[in-house]
């Protein structure tokens, strides 16, 4: 995958005096079926979250609350994403290094999750996931 596969994605956003409201569904505003749901949040000033690729897992990456920035790393360019809105979400294929950082106090990362928890679809290591994109070429 490229980096230019990775895009920001337009989430339904209905707006009422009440608040507004958001959805998002499997196959329709996301590529793939969600099969895990997860969300950062507490995370302290100046720390990094990610710093992995995943070898066949997809995700969509909300901020649901504050903001933070995905640099996005194919292994050839990176390109950096400020989230900052719910109704945005950032689509991010699989063989794509993230680092998250830039987290505003109280902000809250969620990510949708094309598969269940499987340690072995991770690269943790810069290297082996640079190895590992030059081999698909």
């Amino acid at each position: 995958m490229s980096i230019e596969h990775c895009r920001i994605i337009d989430l339904p956003k209905i707006q009422d005096p009440r608040g507004n409201l958001t959805f998002i569904e499997s196959d329709n505003h996301v590529p793939f079926d969600i099969k895990r749901v997860y969300y950062t949040y507490d995370v302290p000033g100046g720390s990094e979250r990610g710093s992995h690729a995943h070898k066949a897992l997809q995700q969509l990456i909300v901020a649901m609350s504050g903001s933070f920035d995905v640099v996005l790393d194919d292994g050839i360019q990176q390109k950096r994403f400020h989230l900052n809105r719910s109704y945005y979400g950032l689509y991010v294929p699989s063989m794509m290094w993230r680092t998250i950082d830039n987290f505003s106090s109280g902000s809250v990362c969620m990510v949708l999750a094309s598969e269940f928890y499987d340690e072995n679809d991770y690269f943790r290591n810069y290297d082996e996931f640079l190895t590992a994109v030059k081999s698909k070429d």
